[in-house]
């Protein structure tokens, strides 16, 4: 599964969809995604001429950010589109994340999420990323998401100024 039908799934686009493509997906349970790193993306492009190749380390941000695009993409997979309009995925939290290796261009990095629980639209998740050539660059024990209505983040309302007195 490519680009048009994640971009059905999750808001994301350029250039922060980090996700290229779905290599294995088990509803409810794990995916398996890819994310092709390349020397053209827009955070490589300030850095001068004479940078040598270990200064172009994909961004440790970027990297954790495509993992955790991975995981709202198995949440959303076998969701109802009605049932989920008005709703907005938000990020609750991480922990346990180990960056262990860096990601290069030319490097295609395989993004492995694993639900570990889930109730009530909210999802638990866990997995790591490796490159095409195996190696492991990030460990990620586990990441909270949560389906809530849009209307969350919406201001309060203001008060009217005599109520606002009184208080």
């Amino acid at each position: 599964m490519g680009p048009h039908r994640l971009k059905t799934l999750i808001p994301h686009r350029f250039p922060i969809l980090l996700v290229d493509r779905v290599d294995e997906v088990t509803p409810g349970e794990r995916i398996v995604t890819r994310k092709a790193v390349s020397v053209n993306e827009p955070w490589y492009q300030e850095l001068p001429d004479a940078t040598p190749d270990a200064g172009y380390g994909y961004p440790v941000a970027l990297l954790i950010e495509s993992w955790c695009q991975s995981a709202a993409l198995l949440a959303a997979w076998d969701q109802d589109p009605e049932a989920t309009d008005g709703q907005v995925a938000l990020f609750g939290g991480m922990s346990g994340i180990e960056v262990v290796g860096r990601a290069l261009p030319g490097d295609v990095l395989r993004h492995e999420v694993r639900i570990s629980r889930a109730f009530a639209g909210t999802w638990f998740f866990e997995g790591a990323t490796t490159t095409d050539d195996g190696r492991e660059v990030l460990r990620v024990e586990s990441v909270m998401t949560a389906m809530r209505p849009s209307s969350v983040l919406a201001p309060p309302q203001e008060q009217p100024a005599a109520a606002a007195a009184d208080a």
